[in-house]
């Protein structure tokens, strides 16, 4: 016996269990395809039915014995009993044999009757009538208890009646049982893969939403630590300010105050301006600015790096005013220029040219960096920046497969870098 405190746990117990089962099922079967799940139906009504036959149907061999024990047991003859107001009636086994023996007797009377003409008959005497068999019948002083003594024979025949009547009825009790218990696990399989069906129908659909929206969260959660860390690295990558190139413009601007004041006022107010433009991008967390900003940015820096190479570099930037207000991601632009600077243009003798262009086609903004310098791989890198598979991780997480970087050689020398982004105006 439980106690009495052990019984809701118990309770609760077997529900949670039961619940389990039911979420595991409901899982399994979510995930079945619906092709797989009929295929599964009917190899279940398949098996089902192999072993409603197995368990519940007898075998024909055991249906030929039990017929033919009957018939031995039963003989030639019919047994009949009925019982009724008037007393108990009962037709021996051997009644049909003596009836046909009297027909036989009664045929071979008429036969001898055709073959002889009858005599005369004299007058028979009067039959001594038979005296009845008496069967005694005893009852007891109560009248609760009554016994009949029977022939042997007819007693015999009786009980023999009684036993079959007996096993008949044995017999077709157990053959009801079969057969409802062969209805009710038919039933029961059916209603299985019916509620199976329901599930899948009725639940499955809650269920694959259910995981398909955990799914999505696990990705959006990934994608945005993601972005964290891509956003953290291009941020502490905007605070290193080139140190070389912070160091040999101030250089520069201490010899021009030496040899060219002017010139070295001049170097400092563009120096000023590219700060101006830099740090604020430092302490701005945004995702996405606009290209105009992009390019005041780019164009300070561009104008100090002239200052400093002087003829042996040419900028053409072509960025059109309608597409200042364009968005684009941050620290993109200069990183770009300042790959063509560093591996292109400045480590060659004579210099070159960097052209800038900016456009729109089938609804994407496109801004090429071009540069006829030495090409990348020819000077090994030492600068720190960011890098081009930081800007293509940046890209993919900020705009999927709408964003692209491509690298292509430029004719006949240099590089030529092109980013790709949804055309759409800055916020």
């Amino acid at each position: 016996m439980l106690p009495i405190s052990s019984l809701p746990q118990l309770l609760k117990t077997i529900l949670a269990w039961l619940q389990r089962g039911f979420d595991a099922t409901t899982t399994w079967v979510t995930q079945l395809s619906w092709w797989k799940f009929f295929l599964f139906a009917a190899l279940a009504l398949i098996a089902g039915s192999i072993l409603q036959d197995a368990l519940f149907s007898s075998s024909p061999n055991e249906e030929i014995v039990i017929k033919s024990h009957k018939r031995s047991s039963k003989g030639t003859g019919d047994t009949n009993i009925l019982i009724d107001d008037t007393g108990i009636h009962f037709n021996p086994r051997n009644s049909k044999n003596r009836r046909s023996s009297a027909t036989d007797a009664a045929n071979e009377a008429d036969e001898q009757a055709n073959a002889v003409p009858p005599e005369p008959p004299a007058t028979p005497a009067t039959p001594a009538t038979p005296a009845k068999p008496s069967y005694p019948v005893t009852t007891n002083a109560s009248g609760e208890e009554v016994h009949i003594e029977l022939p042997p024979q007819i007693g015999e025949e009786l009980s023999n009646a009684i036993e079959e009547a007996v096993d008949d009825a044995a017999e077709q009790k157990v053959s009801r049982y079969h057969q409802q218990a062969s209805t009710w696990f038919k039933s029961f399989v059916s209603l299985l893969v019916l509620a199976l069906f329901a599930m899948k129908a009725l639940v499955g659909g809650k269920k694959r939403a259910e995981a398909e929206t955990v799914t999505a969260n696990e990705a959006a959660e990934r994608e945005s630590m993601q972005r964290q860390l891509s956003e953290a690295k291009m941020q502490m990558m905007q605070a290193q300010v080139e140190p070389h190139f912070l160091f040999n413009t101030l250089a520069s601007v201490e010899h021009l105050i030496q040899t060219d004041p002017p010139r070295a006022a001049k170097m400092q107010r563009s120096l000023i301006q590219y700060l101006r433009a830099v740090l604020p991008q430092m302490r701005d967390n945004a995702l996405i600015t606009n290209l105009g900003r992009e390019a005041d940015m780019v164009q300070a820096y561009l104008n100090l790096l002239k200052m400093r190479m002087e003829e042996r570099l040419t900028v053409d930037f072509q960025i059109p005013d309608g597409l200042r207000s364009a968005a684009f991601p941050p620290m993109m632009l200069q990183s770009m220029v300042e790959n063509a600077i560093k591996h292109g243009l400045e480590v060659k003798p004579e210099g070159g040219t960097l052209r800038i262009v900016a456009d729109v086609a089938h609804s994407k903004l496109r801004v090429t960096v071009t540069d006829d310098g030495l090409g990348f791989g020819v000077v090994p890198s030492d600068g720190t920046g960011l890098g081009l598979p930081t800007i293509r991780e940046r890209l993919k997480l900020l705009h999927g497969d709408q964003g692209s970087l491509t690298i292509t050689p430029n004719q006949p020398s240099g590089v030529c870098a092109v980013i790709e982004v949804p055309y759409q105006l800055s916020k």
